[in-house]
């Protein structure tokens, strides 16, 4: 009993006095701080600093405080600095959370006065993102916002190391908090971050570049919003930054290499590339390269393609159409036909039509023939006359406008034939909504919604292949054809009423760069040519669209490309 008693006693006695040398060493500390603040010539009370150094490895209390006096003083001692970053450091991994959080606030302060230390820190931080704790990681981004604003320029740079790495050793989670934080934090405050606006812009743009040559094609898009959200790239921007832009979507569609039907990786980073470009061909970009490769390397094996990526093709096709040159009209128009003839049966058989993909055919028929008329002539059997010699107005082309027009009749006969099940679908659906449930109810939405995207495709198709039985048609080159995929046109007096006051329609975006997601057809979901097909069943056959919202890691993996898909 006396043992134990004199056991305790001496624990006690222990534990008391490491309590009294622990407040010894935390007002030593307090001294080393004051005489540092005291003092007129800082740089001379050097073991003063030591002494705060050391005092990285001592109590928690101690740690805490020397985290926040290691970088006050820190531009004073310069022989020192080795030594105080990495104590610094060490203080940053601790185990108690309170003093990780005191010494990652504290980062910054080592670069308000020795700015060639931002990159350094930015770097530390950048891999800090990774904290579990909220508290910690909240630290973090407030420490790295403080760096943006201080030096932009070598905050960036220093970021975007962890992004455009394509080392092996490149470590996958750092990377994606880091494009994370790039996202939710830098880009949303590019008004205020970038300064000077254009100096900023440029560098930033480089940056994205080099970052291009491994992303997957969420972060490819993600890119290509944030740089045509710049003044550098926007309306006013001149033609030369429209070309840089595309020559940017160009290089990640690999339009340089030899095309293999089975690398599914290029042709759905191929397809979506090409749907990014639209809106750019929109602005006066060209398309030609795209339209080239296409013609060139995949309509020859159009029919080797995967079923779920047929759709997306042509639906480029035809909405990029319109912005053709005549010149690549005239070159394509040929294997385009052959194409289309494939689709547009001569007689009615078993085997039915497609009618989404007859629906972006003609679309795009129409649009390149507007642009080179008389190149019809020879491949559908025409006679329009320019009074060029390409008009081969003495040939006899008879067979062709034979084949053609039989076609046109085929396809209008089922269309008309198809558009009547529809509609007589449709009433009988409108019977059945009176007395079902509410989940049937949904479900026959569903049915009825599918019906009218049918019905569309339709009406499309025969306003499409009625001008075309004349000898000398007018081909329809303006917008008069709203694609079924796609939201109606607002009229101008809709419009002055929404924003006088009216409901926002749903499908509308907040931002130009996002509006491509909110069209039908082109968003996560339900696609329009799935709806098409779903209501067309047992009469239209393949046609199924891949999905081109969330692509993950599909273009091919670390090395050339995370997946595009």
């Amino acid at each position: 009993m006396a043992d134990a008693a004199a056991a305790t006693t001496n624990t006690t006695t222990t534990s008391a006095s490491a309590i009294v040398d622990d407040a010894k060493d935390i007002e030593k500390l307090y001294e080393y701080g004051e005489r540092l603040n005291d003092a007129k010539d800082k740089s001379q009370n050097v073991k003063d600093y030591e002494g705060i150094i050391q005092a990285a490895k001592g109590s928690t209390k101690e740690k805490q405080l020397s985290a926040q006096l290691i970088p006050r003083f820190f531009k004073y001692f310069p022989d020192l600095s080795t030594s105080a970053v990495d104590a610094h450091l060490d203080l940053c991994e601790e185990e108690d959370l309170g003093v990780r959080v005191q010494a990652i606030r504290g980062l910054p302060l080592f670069c308000k006065d020795t700015p060639e230390y931002v990159s350094k820190i930015v770097d530390i931080l950048a891999q800090l993102l990774m904290a579990e704790e909220n508290v910690e990681r909240d630290a973090v981004q407030k420490a790295l916002m403080s760096l943006l604003r201080q030096d932009v320029k070598a905050s960036l740079s220093a970021l975007f190391k962890h992004v455009e790495s394509i080392d092996e050793s490149t470590d996958e989670t750092i990377r994606d908090k880091v494009l994370t934080f790039i996202r939710d934090k830098v880009f949303p405050l590019k008004a205020e971050l970038l300064k000077p606006q254009e100096q900023m812009e440029r560098h930033i743009t480089e940056l994205v570049k080099k970052s291009l040559r491994d992303v997957t094609g969420a972060e490819f898009k993600m890119f290509i919003d944030f740089l045509k959200s710049l003044t550098l790239f926007g309306d006013k921007a001149p033609p030369e930054r429209l070309r840089e832009l595309i020559e940017i979507i160009e290089s990640q569609a690999d339009l340089d290499a030899q095309f293999d039907v089975l690398d599914v990786d290029h042709i759905n980073r191929l397809i979506s590339c090409q749907y990014i470009a639209i809106p750019f061909f929109m602005r006066g970009a060209t398309n030609s390269n795209f339209l080239n490769y296409v013609h060139k390397h995949i309509i020859p094996v159009f029919d080797k393609l995967p079923e779920d990526r047929k759709l997306d093709l042509l639906k480029n096709l035809a909405e990029s159409s319109p912005y053709t040159t005549p010149q690549d009209a005239r070159q394509i128009l040929p294997s385009f036909v052959q194409l289309l003839k494939k689709y547009m049966p001569r007689k009615r058989t078993g085997e039915e039509m497609n009618f989404t993909y007859v629906e972006c055919l003609l679309y795009t028929f129409h649009q390149l023939a507007s642009k080179a008329p008389n190149a019809s002539n020879s491949l559908c059997g025409y006679k329009i006359v320019t009074g060029q010699p390409s008009d081969r107005i003495g040939e006899d082309f008879s067979e062709q406008y034979k084949d053609f027009t039989e076609r046109l009749k085929c396809v209008e006969e089922l269309s008309r034939a198809t558009m009547k099940k529809l509609t007589q679908g449709m009433d009988e659906q409108n019977k059945r909504m009176a007395s079902a449930s509410d989940e049937v109810k949904e479900k026959i939405k569903t049915e009825k919604q599918n019906a009218t995207t049918g019905l569309k495709t339709c009406n499309n198709i025969l306003a499409m292949t009625q001008p075309l039985h004349k000898n000398s048609p007018s081909f329809i080159g303006d917008k008069r054809i709203n694609l079924s995929w796609k939201e109606p046109v607002k009229s101008a007096v809709h419009s002055a009423t929404a924003n006088a006051g009216g409901k926002r329609p749903a499908s509308s975006s907040q931002n130009g760069s996002n509006s491509h997601a909110a069209k039908k057809g082109r968003g996560g979901g339900g696609y329009q040519n799935q709806l098409v097909n779903r209501a067309l069943e047992g009469i239209s056959y393949g046609g199924r669209s891949g999905g081109r919202g969330g692509r993950g890691r599909g273009w091919g993996g670390r090395g050339r490309g995370r997946g595009f898909r």
